[in-house]
């Protein structure tokens, strides 16, 4: 009989993430849930990453509400996120209060699984998130980043699983942001970590990039992995991940098989087919092979980030000058994996670098990296850039878990986040304002207008709501829609329909 190798679907999370700048709408989701839970999945991922950043920034959509709302239309299969450990979803270290409140939150609005990581894959940020996950009875899995240096190896990786054995996580994934692992590496650390937590499931969460780890996933497999993370192939590739029907088929014959319906996922596939073609706008401008991100170890989300802050700078011919500096700071910090948060710090500092002159200037964020206040980089960092950061920020480094050295902040928070109007009360809306303190009182007062689509009709350029209201003669003023005619592009602004 065919061994089962589970298969985490990331259309709803990573995918969109990856692709279009998380901005996928709730409407563009619910539709397909029934399928998705239906088609057998060992879990669905589609919570934290960027998405309860993007509901409150961008679409006007509670989180939470969005948590409960796919608990309800897909009860079957087993809900999952991704949490940065000690920073939860923001981009600083929380006090362990804060983080056991979310945890306790979320795990009772609906999630089931929690992928728990540390940028730096210092494992003392996810001691307080493992604990907190078990207490509430849900499955915690221990996350190794992966990433390639001088100081990386196999057994370094090995002995980092052993570590999150000894906390007490339910299983392990090898999380792959940049698209790094080749097939060799995948076969040998796969087996090296089986080896040593033989009962512990082992999962591979492995970025499409380069073009060469969906091979990686397939050795991955022979190498005895449990589950591979993949997306549906209307939202893969490019930046995003290798599809979910591709990994399926390419398994026939070998003595492996997933347990998933491809009939299903073929729906799947067509409904997102149809969706994302609305979501161009936000569309990343990587759809193709980048192999030259095994020199850079750049993830694609930080690749646009840092397209947009040259443009911004009026410097957008310099991305190249960035890509060859970025390995020069990542060495100076101890070859710390890039990854939110870390990626973005290096990436904005490597940028300041080339724009400004090396370390001339330094942000806030890069000086407390560098001064221990994230955790602790895999080897030893450069001395002088430490005595820079320390010069700049005006504090000592530090040794001890950063979380160690955090006042009890809850009932600040709460005080601060119950004046703001349109907040609720709920334990929800205080952990919405802590971790986003400057979206989310404009999110609390206009939460009552209900979640934006951003998706625009590709003929008329409106968004779906824009195009209803106007169909409702609820717009007083013209709409202008693009029209094309013998090749020829042209604007026709119509007046609102009136009764």
């Amino acid at each position: 009989m065919d061994k089962i190798i589970g298969i985490t679907e990331l259309a709803l999370r990573d995918a969109h993430q990856s692709l279009i700048a998380t901005r996928l709408g709730i409407d563009d989701m619910t539709d397909i849930c029934d399928e998705l839970d239906n088609a057998g999945y060992w879990s669905i991922e589609c919570w934290g990453g960027a998405t309860y950043d993007s509901c409150i920034r961008y679409l006007n959509e509670d989180p939470w509400e969005r948590l409960r709302t796919f608990k309800k239309l897909m009860p079957k299969t087993p809900l999952q996120m991704l949490l940065r450990g000690q920073n939860l979803l923001g981009y600083r270290h929380y006090q362990d209060e804060v983080v056991e409140r979310f945890v306790d939150k979320s795990a009772e609005n609906g999630m089931d699984v929690y992928r728990l990581f540390d940028a730096l894959n210092d494992l003392r940020n996810l001691e307080t998130s493992v604990k907190a996950v078990r207490k509430a009875g849900k499955h915690a899995q221990g996350t190794i980043c992966y990433t390639v240096s001088p100081v990386h190896t196999i057994d370094l990786f090995v002995d980092q699983a052993r570590r999150l054995e000894d906390m007490g996580v339910d299983s392990i994934c090898i999380k792959d942001m940049a698209a790094l692992i080749k097939p060799q590496a995948a076969f040998d650390l796969v087996t090296g970590i089986k080896a040593a937590c033989p009962k512990l499931r082992l999962h591979l969460h492995a970025h499409a990039t380069t073009g060469v780890t969906l091979v990686s996933l397939m050795k991955a497999v022979e190498a005895g992995v449990d589950c591979v993370d993949t997306a549906v192939s209307s939202m893969s590739l490019g930046p995003g991940h290798n599809p979910t029907e591709s990994f399926m088929e390419m398994l026939e014959g070998t003595g492996y098989t997933t347990g998933v319906d491809l009939g299903t996922v073929l729906k799947v596939k067509k409904y997102f087919a149809k969706t994302l073609s609305r979501y161009k706008e936000f569309q990343s401008a990587v759809t193709g092979v980048e192999t030259e991100i095994f020199k850079s170890q750049i993830p694609g989300g930080m690749l646009s980030n840092m397209e947009s802050q040259l443009k911004q700078q009026g410097a957008g011919d310099r991305l190249d000058d960035v890509m060859a500096e970025i390995p020069i700071v990542r060495k100076d910090t101890g070859y710390v994996p890039l990854v939110t948060p870390s990626s973005q710090i290096v990436g904005t500092q490597a940028v300041l670098n080339v724009l400004m002159g090396r370390y001339k200037v330094l942000t806030g964020e890069f000086s407390d990296l560098m001064l221990g206040y994230y955790g602790d980089s895999p080897t030893d960092k450069n001395p002088e850039i430490v005595a820079m950061a320390q010069n700049h920020a005006k504090k000592a480094p530090i040794t001890c878990r950063p979380g160690d050295l955090l006042d009890p902040e809850w009932d600040k928070l709460k005080a601060d986040a119950l004046v703001l109007s349109g907040n609720n009360g709920s334990d929800e809306d205080i952990l919405t304002y802590a971790m986003f303190p400057q979206v989310a009182p404009k999110f609390f007062e206009k939460r009552h207008e209900g979640p934006l689509n951003l998706g625009k009709d590709p003929v008329s350029g409106a968004t779906e709501a824009e195009i209803t209201a106007a169909h409702q003669g609820n717009i007083t003023g013209p709409i202008t829609y693009a029209v094309t005619l013998s090749g020829q592009k042209h604007k026709v602004v119509v007046e609102p329909y009136k009764k």
